[in-house]
C-alpha cells in the first residue's frame, strides 16, 4: 500500500470528521456536570446517566489533556472552554493543598473519597497541565506540573533500583494499597505506570527543558528498555517487585503497540541521537511483535494473551486507537508498507465495528465477531476521549507530511 499525497489527504479528512463530529462533539454535548461542576463521572453504553458516580483523576486529567490539545491544534473556542472547565475543576477539587499532589477519586460533589497518591494519576496531571500550558501559555499550569514532577521524584522514585513505585499514601508515605485497579496486581512497580510517567515527562520537557527533567526522562527511557521491554519477544512485561523481578506472564497487545510509539516520541523529544537510535530499534521490534501475533484477520487487536495463547479475545476501544498510531509510526521509521497497511486495517476495523453510530463516541469493546459487549461505560473512570482523540490528533499531523 503506497500512501500517495491524495490518499493521505483523504484518510486525514476521514479522521478529522470522526474527531470533530463523533468524538469531541460527544464529550462537549453529554458530559458537563451542570449541578456540581466539572464533568459527570459515568454514563453507561445505553446513555443512562449514573447520578452518584465518583469522579476520577484519570478521567478529568484526560479530558483536560484532550481539549487542550484540540484547542492547540484547531483553535476552536468550544475546545478552549472545555479545557478551561477541566482545568478549573481539577484546581479547585483534586489538588491536595495540605500534602501536594492530587487525590485519586472524588465523590460527585467534589469531596475526596480516595486520597492516595497513585503515581499513574499524578503523571496524567503532568501530561494534562503541560498540554494546557502548550495550548494557552498558562504559567500557573506549568508551575503545578513542575511542582508535581518534583514531588514524584522526591517520593515516588526508587533511588536504589530505579523506576517508580506504584502508589503512596495521602501524605506520600509508604502504602500497601498499590494497585491501579481491581484488574491489576498489587505489586510495587508496573509497566503501565512507567509508560504514563514517560508520557507526562515527555510532554513537560517540551515546555520546560530543564536539566534535571532531562536526566529523569533519559533514565526512564533506559529503564523501560532494560527492565520493562522483554527484548527476546518484543513485548512489555507488566508487573514487577521493586527489584524488577517479573510477576506476570501476560501480554497486553494494546500496551505493546502504544508503548512502541510513546517510547520513540520520548527519545525524539529528548534529542539524544545515540539513545534515539537504540529506541527506534526497540519500537520497531515491538510493532513487529504486535503485527505478527496480535492482529486478527479483520484488523482488530485482541486484548491479552499469555504463553498458552489468547486469554481475552475481546477488542477494547483503546488498543485499536493505539494500533493506528503505533503501526503508522513504525511505517514512518522503516518505510515498510506492511505497517501502513496494518494502520489502515486498524482504522477500518474501528469504522466497521467500534464507532457507535446511534449514540456517538465508541463502544468500550466488541467480541471477536464484532458484537458490542454489554454492561460497559461510555464515560467513566477509564473511558475517556484521550486514546481515540489522541489517535486522531496524531494521525492528522502525521498524514500532513
Amino acid at each position: 500500500m503506497t500512501l500517495s499525497t491524495q490518499k493521505k489527504q483523504q484518510w486525514a479528512a476521514e479522521i478529522q470528521k470522526e474527531l470533530d463530529e463523533n468524538i469531541l462533539s460527544f464529550w462537549l454535548k453529554h458530559t458537563r456536570d451542570e449541578q456540581f461542576g466539572g464533568f459527570v463521572g459515568e454514563i453507561m453504553q445505553d446513555m443512562t446517566f449514573t447520578a452518584e458516580a465518583d469522579k476520577s483523576l484519570v478521567l478529568n486529567t484526560r479530558i483536560l489533556w484532550t481539549f487542550s490539545s484540540a484547542y492547540r491544534l484547531f483553535g476552536k473556542k468550544e475546545y478552549l472552554a472545555a479545557a478551561n472547565r477541566a482545568y478549573q475543576y481539577i484546581k479547585e477539587h483534586f489538588i491536595d493543598r495540605s500534602h501536594g499532589g492530587l487525590y485519586w477519586m472524588l465523590d460527585r460533589e467534589g469531596n475526596p473519597v480516595s486520597s492516595k497518591k497513585q503515581i499513574y494519576g499524578q503523571a496524567f496531571a503532568i501530561y494534562a497541565w503541560s498540554e494546557y500550558n502548550r495550548a494557552t501559555g498558562n504559567t500557573e499550569a506549568l508551575e503545578e506540573a513542575v511542582s508535581l514532577y518534583q514531588l514524584i521524584e522526591k517520593y515516588g522514585r526508587d533511588s536504589v533500583h530505579l523506576g517508580y513505585i506504584e502508589a503512596l499514601a495521602e501524605d506520600w508515605s509508604e502504602t500497601s494499597e498499590l494497585s491501579l485497579s481491581n484488574k491489576d496486581l498489587n505489586e510495587k512497580k508496573s509497566m503501565n505506570t512507567h509508560l504514563h510517567v514517560l508520557e507526562g515527562y515527555t510532554n513537560l520537557y517540551r515546555v520546560w527543558p530543564d536539566e534535571a527533567l532531562r536526566h529523569s526522562l533519559s533514565e526512564l527511557i533506559v529503564v523501560t528498555m532494560d527492565h520493562i521491554v522483554d527484548q527476546s519477544t518484543g513485548h512489555f512485561k507488566l508487573f514487577f517487585n521493586e527489584k524488577w523481578d517479573s510477576k506476570s506472564g501476560h501480554i497486553s497487545y494494546g500496551h505493546d503497540i502504544e508503548g512502541s510509539w510513546l517510547l520513540h516520541e520520548a527519545a525524539e523529544v529528548l534529542g539524544d541521537e545515540a539513545l534515539l537510535e537504540k529506541v527506534k530499534a526497540v519500537a520497531v521490534q515491538m510493532a513487529e511483535a504486535t503485527l505478527r501475533e496480535g492482529i486478527d484477520e479483520d484488523g482488530g487487536v485482541p486484548n491479552e494473551a499469555d504463553s498458552s495463547g489468547l486469554i481475552d479475545s475481546n477488542r477494547d476501544w483503546w488498543p485499536q486507537a493505539e494500533a493506528v498510531v503505533g503501526f503508522y509510526n513504525a511505517y514512518q521509521l522503516t518505510g515498510d508498507e506492511r505497517y501502513a497497511e496494518a494502520a489502515k486495517a486498524s482504522w477500518t476495523f474501528i469504522q466497521n465495528f467500534l464507532i457507535d453510530r446511534v449514540n456517538g463516541e465508541w463502544y468500550w469493546s466488541v467480541t471477536k465477531d464484532g458484537t458490542p459487549t454489554d454492561g460497559h461505560q461510555k464515560v467513566g473512570a477509564w473511558k475517556c476521549p484521550y486514546h481515540n482523540g489522541r489517535a486522531c490528533f496524531e494521525m492528522i499531523e502525521r498524514l500532513a507530511h
